[in-house]
């Protein structure tokens, strides 16, 4: 008997506008998870995958409509009353978010947020907490446990922070976890030591774990059986191996191509080869440093982010800038869109000094301000969440005053049709749209005044990966139309090696290896790249796998 069923699933929540009408977003759909080994759930974002594990733990909004089966320990919990599931909750059946930013208090010490986690369900007080809460850190791997259950969240890295987040779902010995997305937006490193734990903490405790992911090469790594889902229903279910070998869905077989890793880089125009050749390169960047201090009572403490770093990038050229969380580089991206002051060294864009030390904030004149932009990571918090799209892509062209009010209705036309946005979206808000919807918006917005340079940080990383593709794609079309050029900034190397003509690899702060982009990740000549490229979560595999299926065939 599996530890954990669910069968015929179904959910819907009231559609705004019309009485008593309700939008069905999950259709019928039956998993199992049993005790020892791992589930893994995959899709597209909108693919109904985290909805069906938060309907299922009673975790929706009090309008939704659930029915069907959820089975735990051979007991029906669908509709349990509100105490008993909340004593299932944390006590049997543990819960790693997406996002711990927003899932832990900001103010609240980690340490107490752990111990709270099992007051609610032992009673356990005063040191033998503290021991435990310490104890449950070092099981997760964070070094000096007994300092750091006193830091606060933000003291903490994203992955410090997912460990937080997983120490507190294993506090008190579950029989199930459920992870969702647990390591969307984390460097590929950072991704496999998560991934790692997961895979030994299920061995130690012998725990049954669900792992949400739109990543099927990531979920190679850990999972026994997989469920493919799309539009709400699943698609394809079945041994990992043999979904891996010889997937039956066309849309499985899609996520799978979406997780290939891609031997050429998209070929750039003529026109970087000749600005490269000329030695005339548009932006260039000469010995950047900067540094951080940081106070602690009366001591201050002064860490190097940048040391000594340098880099042109050519006219209509994508340049990859790749590292793991804390390398620098985007402290790079923020000094070369001019929003930060190097310590030393400076940024010129066609021979003109734009960005050196100094006083104050960065001033950059407004020719200069048109023609470099950014892009940023998190669409949702760079875009204003109370206008409409139509009035975001409209606002460059009012700023400029250069055109009257009915040319920039078709100018704002034209441009969402360049980045893929369908008219009827202009109308609408950013939280009524798609993460990658919301990023396209983004994207129009920096090219709306057509600049010569968009520094775009990590502007994938939180999307699904054919979403991923979609984007990439845009980049790439927009670089040969508009003869932009692009500072991409990236953790994932999968992504670089699509994308970028060259590639520049950071640690510490420091360049170590720089060099076109096809090279650089096929033959990496440094012990850092070497392991980068290494922890590509589950490319090797998923590309084996490819190759025995071919050769079977």
């Amino acid at each position: 008997m599996a530890l954990f069923e669910v069968s015929d699933l179904r959910v819907s929540f009231a559609t705004q506008g019309t009485h008593g009408a309700h939008a069905q977003v999950v259709n019928g759909v039956s998993f199992a998870a049993e005790a020892g080994r791992t589930l893994a759930v995959v899709g597209e974002s909108g693919s109904g995958k985290s909805v069906s594990l938060l309907a299922a733990l009673g975790l929706l909004p009090a309008g939704a409509q659930v029915t069907g089966s959820v089975r735990f320990e051979g007991r029906e919990i669908l509709n349990l009353p509100g105490a008993k599931l909340r004593a299932l909750r944390g006590a049997r059946i543990g819960y790693v978010s997406q996002d711990p930013g927003s899932n832990l208090h900001p103010l609240k010490r980690v340490g107490e947020q752990i111990a709270e986690a099992i007051r609610v369900h032992r009673p356990m007080r005063g040191r033998a907490l503290r021991e435990r809460a310490i104890g449950l850190l070092e099981e997760v791997g964070i070094r000096d446990p007994e300092r750091r259950v006193d830091d606060y969240p933000w003291q903490l890295s994203g992955g410090m922070r997912q460990r937080v987040m997983i120490a507190m779902a294993i506090a008190l010995d579950p029989a199930l976890v459920i992870a969702d997305e647990p390591t969307t937006a984390l460097d590929a490193t950072v991704q496999a030591s998560i991934v790692r734990l997961l895979r030994q903490l299920q061995e130690r405790h012998g725990t049954a774990l669900v792992f949400v992911s739109h990543d099927l090469a990531l979920v190679s790594e850990i999972a026994d059986r997989i469920v493919v889902m799309r539009h709400g229903a699943v698609v394809e279910h079945g041994d990992a191996r043999e979904v891996y070998r010889a997937p039956a869905h066309a849309y499985t077989r899609e996520l799978l191509a979406a997780a290939l890793p891609v031997a050429e880089p998209a070929r750039a125009p003529a026109a970087v080869t000749g600005a490269a050749a000329s030695g005339t390169p548009l932006l260039c960047v000469e010995a950047l440093e900067r540094r951080r201090t940081s106070r602690a009572g009366w001591r201050s403490h002064v860490r190097t982010v940048l040391q000594d770093v340098s880099f042109d990038l050519q006219d209509g050229e994508i340049l990859g800038l790749v590292g793991e969380s804390g390398s620098g580089k985007s402290t790079i991206g923020r000094i070369v869109a001019g929003f930060d002051r190097p310590d030393g060294g400076r940024v010129q864009l066609a021979g003109h000094t734009y960005a050196e030390p100094g006083r104050g904030a960065p001033r950059l004149d407004a020719a200069t301000r048109r023609a470099i932009q950014m892009v940023f990571q998190d669409p949702y918090g760079s875009l204003n969440p109370r206008q409409r799209v139509a009035t975001i892509l409209a606002e460059p062209f009012v700023n400029q005053g250069e055109l009257p009010a009915p040319r920039i209705r078709d100018a704002v036309a034209a441009l969402a049709q360049r980045v893929g946005l369908a008219a009827g979206l202009l109308d609408r808000y950013p939280a009524q749209l798609s993460g990658g919807q919301r990023q396209r918006v983004a994207i129009a917005r920096a090219v709306a005044l057509q600049p010569r340079v968009v520094v775009a940080d990590e502007p994938v990383s939180a999307l699904d990966l054919t979403t991923q593709r979609h984007i990439v794609a845009l980049l790439r079309s927009l670089r040969e139309t508009l003869r932009v050029s692009f500072l991409f900034i990236s953790h994932d190397l999968a992504v670089v090696g699509e994308l970028c003509d060259r590639v520049i690899v950071l640690e510490g702060g420091r360049i170590v290896e720089t060099g076109p982009a096809a090279e650089v990740l096929a033959r990496p000549q440094h012990p850092y790249t070497q392991r980068l490229v290494a922890s590509i979560p589950g490319r090797g595999r998923i590309l084996s796998s490819h190759l025995e299926e071919v050769d079977h065939v």
